[in-house]
């Protein structure tokens, strides 16, 4: 297989699990840039990356970088996508990709026009398990599909000066972790929701703290996503079919699913899958990634991609909530 230079925009802890993850996978990282000039040196060194960009547009124009991988709040991923792409470089980026589907679709659209890879950052689409879940579900084993429920909360500190809750950083659970959540969504609902019920509770800073939403589509399936920023919930998952369900714990980088068939209201048979390893999500993604490169397409994911970014916009406007220069 080819060995592509992958170059790092971002210096934070989600860099730095995906440099470790290029290191076991591809080797060597080419270069890495971030705007924070300190904190920029200390992971280079960290991770031995011997060259140093202190603009990440250099560091897209070397014509040495083949890959930009982007990891920055996600209110700069559109300019460095936008970049990257003009520059003719693949991009993998991290979610949410941008902040609305306007910004996705313009992404999309040149990467189309470039020929070139642009894939999100969601691990689950990579993870092992879910390929064995899809394909229980295609052999008809839980029947038709009816209902999907996503839990995902975190608890964090309230401090409107941090990116999770400043609206100038496009903060907020729904870009956060509902990108995940609707993703989990997505990939088994059969077609893209159509109609749409939400309610939200906004942060003292204007950010969505917490919210409810219900999808629906034209085939009657439903999905329900309950999302927090200040209570803790499980990252659970749960498909229910007419033979059956099936439950995912940790649903973003899962190994197990726990499926139980329904033959009646009164009988009930247990099987658990398991299968992957938690510890190599990220590899998982630069496996599948470089193989996209090889194979020159991705699977579909990107579709997969304009699905959530056209749901989680449709969900914001529902609320009436645009960031600043939206």
């Amino acid at each position: 297989m080819k060995k592509y230079n992958w170059s790092i925009i971002g210096s934070g802890w989600i860099a730095g699990e995906m440099a470790d993850a290029l290191q076991a996978v591809n080797g060597e990282i080419y270069a890495v840039s971030a705007r924070n000039q300190t904190k920029l040196k200390q992971f280079a060194q960290a991770k031995g990356i011997k060259k140093v960009f202190a603009d990440p547009l250099d560091m897209i124009n070397d014509p040495q970088t083949d890959v930009v991988y982007i990891a920055t709040p996600h209110i700069t991923h559109y300019q460095f996508i936008k970049a990257a792409l003009a520059a003719g470089k693949h991009v993998f980026c991290e979610k949410a990709i941008t902040i609305n589907d306007q910004q996705f679709n313009e992404v999309e659209e040149l990467a189309r026009q470039k020929h070139l890879l642009l894939t999100e950052g969601f691990t689950l689409f990579h993870m092992p398990l879910y390929q064995q879940v899809q394909t229980l579900i295609k052999a008809g084993n839980l029947g038709k599909i009816k209902m999907i429920q996503v839990n995902f909360g975190s608890l964090k500190a309230y401090d409107p000066h941090n990116r999770f809750f400043d609206p100038q950083l496009a903060g907020g659970a729904l870009l956060d972790i509902g990108g995940y959540a609707a993703a989990f969504a997505r990939l088994f609902l059969s077609q893209q929701p159509n109609n749409l019920l939400t309610t939200v509770d906004f942060a003292d800073s204007g950010v969505d703290e917490q919210s409810g939403i219900i999808l629906k589509n034209s085939a009657g399936q439903l999905a329900v996503i309950s999302l927090s920023f200040r209570a803790k919930q499980p990252k659970r998952g749960v498909v229910s079919g007419t033979k059956g369900f099936l439950e995912i714990n940790n649903f973003p980088r899962a190994t197990t699913a726990q499926v139980t068939y329904t033959a009646d209201a009164h009988q009930q048979q247990q099987q658990a899958i398991t299968v992957g390893d938690e510890q190599r999500a990220l590899e998982y993604e630069v496996e599948d990634f470089q193989r996209y490169l090889t194979q020159g397409h991705d699977d579909g994911q990107l579709a997969l991609s304009h699905d959530i970014a056209q749901i989680l916009s449709s969900v914001r406007t529902a609320w009436g909530l645009k960031f600043p220069g939206e």
